[in-house]
């Protein structure tokens, strides 16, 4: 009996250990679960408000001085149901940011053209995949050019390697579309190209809405001021669908960084922000640079979490064991030495730029910021419905998730020297 007892309690022991290490594949990928489990994260939905709670309580938990962050932008785009029919088979769809502001909700059946004779029909469009992640003037044109011959609508299909419908993040700026642009997955495309042949028309069911000056918020986590060197960590919440891959890992990362400084007790005023807006103008971040951060003159470095940071590649389709290729660790030229060093086992490209960076940490460069390095890159299912919990799993978070932590005890550590 004392046997087994003395088995038993080593036993608990070694579970309570593996508990605690939060750098533990398992402790990550628990993480990008409970966020996945949130569903839609677009800004101001159910998603995006559950999600900021839930970090919100876990910094409080970790020990951080918590608050939010009012965000209020001028106008989202609320989809509650969105489809494309053609004989008899219905589909999924998304409306192209921005809709026309009279036609949020519409209904509308046509028939389907390609090249000529396309006033008052629906106009089939292609837009090849340029791997980016951010609406550009070639989209904007090649829309342009297609409202120009007087479709009643557009059928979008955007190439990606999902064949699922693609969404780019846009402005608040930007102007809505002169008619509605749908935008459906390629793997639906057989359907689409046999009305095309056929004459068949082809019908839009949307329901939605606009709304005005909405909330949102920025969680703001803070501790140790005074203590010692002042490091930014940041990371975005929201994005188009779930995007369990292209947040979930950035903010396993950022949540495990943070309870590893306060049971560490590292010597330094550490500032976490996670925000809000990514997908419709970085409007968080925008906010806290203006109000909120630290200024660049006392701040030591910025890490920043961005999207697709632990993301399996795939082959032929099927998954392998490899991260993601378009993986990048973007950073100031200050920071190479320390991310050689931190970051040596991590299989990621290099963005080494005076000029500009990637997503938010391009408006952290832009602000004055000498000292920064974070990660970002795309995935298989990058900003599709697609992207599930099957893009990642423990031991592709586990290694990036150390790496981080390393590179900000050793910033912590040297202070300025981590820079040279």
């Amino acid at each position: 009996m004392r046997q087994v007892f003395i088995a038993t309690m080593a036993v608990l022991m070694v579970g309570q250990a593996a508990a605690r290490d939060v750098l533990s594949g398992a402790s990550l990928y628990e993480d990008v679960s409970r966020y996945a489990s949130f569903g839609l994260h677009r800004f101001s939905s159910t998603g995006d408000r559950a999600t900021a709670d839930w970090i919100a309580g876990e910094m409080k938990r970790a020990g951080f001085d918590v608050s939010f962050q009012p965000v209020v932008l001028g106008r989202q785009y609320v989809v509650e149901q969105a489809s494309a029919e053609v004989a008899g088979t219905t589909v999924e769809a998304t409306p192209f940011w921005w809709p026309p502001e009279d036609r949020a909700s519409f209904h509308l059946s046509a028939p389907l053209a390609r090249d000529s004779d396309v006033a008052g029909k629906i106009l089939l469009l292609d837009l090849p995949f340029d791997r980016g992640a951010y609406l550009g003037p070639t989209h904007r044109a090649a829309i342009n050019e297609a409202v120009a011959k007087k479709p009643a609508a557009i059928l979008l299909m955007i190439g990606n390697l999902a064949d699922d419908r693609f969404a780019y993040n846009v402005t608040q700026e930007d102007s809505p579309w002169p008619v509605p642009v749908m935008v459906v997955g390629a793997k639906s495309r057989a359907e689409f190209e046999r009305a095309l042949a056929a004459g068949m028309p082809v019908t839009f069911d949307v329901k939605g809405h606009y709304e005005r000056d909405v909330a949102g918020r920025n969680v703001l986590a803070e501790i140790g001021a005074g203590r010692g060197p002042t490091i930014v960590v940041s990371t975005p919440m929201t994005g188009w669908y779930s995007c369990v891959c292209e947040r979930g890992p950035g903010i396993a990362n950022f949540l495990a960084l943070a309870r590893t400084a306060t049971a560490e007790k590292w010597p330094a005023h550490l500032v976490f922000i996670a925000t809000a807006g990514h997908e419709i103008g970085h409007g968080g971040m925008e906010l806290f640079l203006k109000k909120g951060a630290p200024a660049p003159k006392d701040t030591l470095a910025w890490i920043h979490f961005g999207s697709s940071n632990a993301c399996y590649a795939f082959a032929e389709g099927v998954r392998t064991d490899r991260p993601e290729e378009e993986r990048y660790l973007v950073l100031s030229k200050s920071a190479v030495a320390l991310t050689d060093e931190a970051f040596a086992r991590v299989a990621a490209k290099r963005l080494v730029t005076e000029k500009q960076a990637v997503g938010e940490l391009r408006d952290v460069h832009a602000a004055g910021y000498a000292n920064f390095l974070g990660m970002a890159g795309r995935h298989r299912t990058f900003h599709t419905p697609s992207d599930d919990l099957g893009a990642t799993g423990p031991e592709i978070l586990e290694p990036v998730a150390r790496a981080f932590v390393d590179a900000a005890r050793k910033i912590v550590e040297r202070g300025d020297a981590a820079f040279r």
